[in-house]
């Protein structure tokens, strides 16, 4: 074997040594996913229980949103992946200066049956990081990213986690069983944060 043929084998074995590191990672990551969402489902009402209930309350939620967005909140537009259009949903959206933190949230039911499951919305992303997001009465383009570095997850979750605003009464109502409280509405989106793909969109500038 010359010194090629052995530089080829070397560097086939480091990708496959990757490949089977980061198919390990995400078998791990599955599990605790799944664990959280059999603890978390018996607190759960079964009015949103699907990505289809999800769109469903979010296209009721528009037509007001699009005037303009409560504290806690944000229309979310991307671009379709597949057929370029303008796609736009409600999110839950913390800004912090010029940084606004969301998360694809996992329902879950759908946790437990598929725990590494990817929304549209978040594939469009992947697919072109640029969008607009509509805070308050103005709209800004932003860039997003996904989180995964230790410190910043730990940064973002404080922030997207912790504030308690009017809004979040009604969606504790619809997601929880129980009369809502702060502490129901926090762990609500504690578990929100830790099951999900958490994402930072770093705005660009201000459209209208």
């Amino acid at each position: 074997m010359d010194s090629s043929d052995m530089e080829g084998a070397v560097a086939s074995e480091v990708v496959g040594i990757r490949v089977s590191a980061d198919a390990e990672a995400h078998r791990n990551r599955a599990a605790v996913i799944r664990e959280a969402a059999v603890v978390e489902q018996p607190k759960h009402r079964r009015l949103i229980a699907s990505v289809r209930h999800g769109q469903i309350l979010s296209a009721l939620m528009l037509p007001d949103y699009q005037l303009g967005t409560p504290p806690g909140h944000a229309v979310l537009t991307t671009t379709g992946r597949r057929t370029g259009k303008a796609r736009r949903k409600v999110i839950r959206a913390i800004r912090q200066n010029d940084r606004v933190y969301m998360v694809q949230l996992r329902l879950p039911k759908l946790a437990i049956e598929t725990p590494l499951m990817l929304t549209a919305w978040v594939l469009n992303i992947r697919a072109n990081p640029h969008v607009r997001l509509k805070l308050g009465r103005r709209t800004y383009a932003a860039v997003v990213r996904e989180l995964d570095a230790p410190a910043e997850l730990a940064r973002a979750r404080e922030i997207f986690c912790e504030p308690v605003h009017l809004v979040d009464y009604g969606e504790s109502v619809l997601h929880l069983k129980g009369m809502p409280s702060q502490g129901k509405i926090r762990d609500l989106h504690r578990y929100w944060f830790d099951t999900g793909v958490p994402l930072v969109a770093e705005l660009q500038s201000q459209n209208g």
